[in-house]
């Protein structure tokens, strides 16, 4: 089956983690912001981060498919603990706004934790964590989900729950 994977990645997390998995399955990856067709291809492998309540890349990848038939495997790489089921139901939330209803219902979807180091966010993205950080801290402790408990724990500190093992079930999932 001729595959590929394909990452959108704004501090490198999801990019690492494609290398990482281009290495375990020896499928080929690439960036989305070099993908002009997928229709030679019978599986897409997408892994992005999660940014702002969307997924890079993930959009502008999944307009050039042409061709019903491509097999989709979405992995979504953000700061949320996956094993919380109110994270992964926010994400999959997410996705379902960002995906065509069939693709979003035929795709495998996954989670994987991420990082962030704050010291290597952009201005625009300092001051966005900023505002959310201070929106959060004023509101009361029992009103805040665990993603919000999560942001305000790691806020302006660097923070790797990056977790390789955890790509063994996409990799059987490829196969």
């Amino acid at each position: 089956m001729k595959s590929l994977i394909i990452y959108g990645s704004q501090y490198g997390t999801a990019e690492a983690y494609a290398a990482k998995l281009s290495e375990i399955t020896e499928i080929p990856c690439i960036s989305y912001e070099n993908i002009k067709d997928l229709n030679d291809y019978e599986q897409i492998i997408y892994l992005g981060g999660l940014y702002a309540g969307g997924v890079k890349g993930l959009k502008n990848t999944f307009k050039l498919l042409k061709n019903g038939n491509i097999r989709t495997i979405v992995v979504t790489v953000g700061l949320a603990d996956v094993n919380n089921k109110e994270n992964t139901d926010n994400i999959k939330a997410s996705l379902e706004k960002q995906l065509e209803k069939d693709i979003y219902k035929s795709s495998l979807i996954f989670h994987l934790r991420g990082g962030i180091d704050y010291s290597k966010l952009n201005f625009k993205h300092k001051t966005m964590m900023k505002m959310l950080y201070h929106s959060l801290k004023n509101k009361p402790v029992e009103s805040l989900t665990q993603e919000d408990k999560a942001l305000m724990e790691t806020y302006n500190k660097k923070v790797d729950f990056v977790d390789y093992d955890s790509l063994k079930q996409i990799a059987e999932a490829i196969q």
